[in-house]
């Protein structure tokens, strides 16, 4: 084959740099910040949902743990593929690794949800909570 018809080396790499960017272009980071926490530490605990099936049945597509100071944290879910996802965080303030809550049920410790979706007589539904991501995303749950 004459080397006029053979493609150039840059324009190879041009090529499958073409064929490789829609791959990255499928999957997004998610970026949450948490605040109004507690002003001593706690451990911060996050849930990621992906559907109303896993958000009701406490099935989380991915959860993180992270230490809270000063009553604010920061984490990321990374490559996260186009979606709706929802967030269910709570500081857990004793160190026991749970959610606390009052004999009638209602939490001593404090919690929050993407959105800053609030329930009623308890958590909120998925659609209250979820949020849209295509594209890298920056987000903040207050807690309460």
């Amino acid at each position: 084959m004459p080397s006029s018809l053979l493609p150039r080396p840059g324009a190879r790499i041009l090529c499958a740099a073409a064929l490789l960017a829609p791959l990255g272009a499928l999957a997004a980071d998610l970026q949450l910040n948490v605040v109004d926490g507690p002003a001593a530490e706690a451990t911060l605990y996050v849930a990621l949902y992906d559907s109303a099936e896993g958000f009701a049945g406490s099935k989380a597509l991915a959860a993180q743990t992270v230490p809270m100071r000063a009553g604010a944290a920061r984490l990321a879910f990374a490559g996260l593929a186009p979606g709706r996802y929802a967030l269910r965080v709570f500081a857990d303030e004793n160190g026991n690794g749970k959610l606390d809550t009052n004999p009638m049920g209602l939490p001593v410790e404090r919690y929050g949800f993407s959105n800053d979706a609030k329930g009623n007589r308890g958590a909120p539904g998925f659609d209250a909570a979820a949020f849209s991501v295509d594209a890298d995303l920056k987000t903040v749950v207050h807690l309460r």
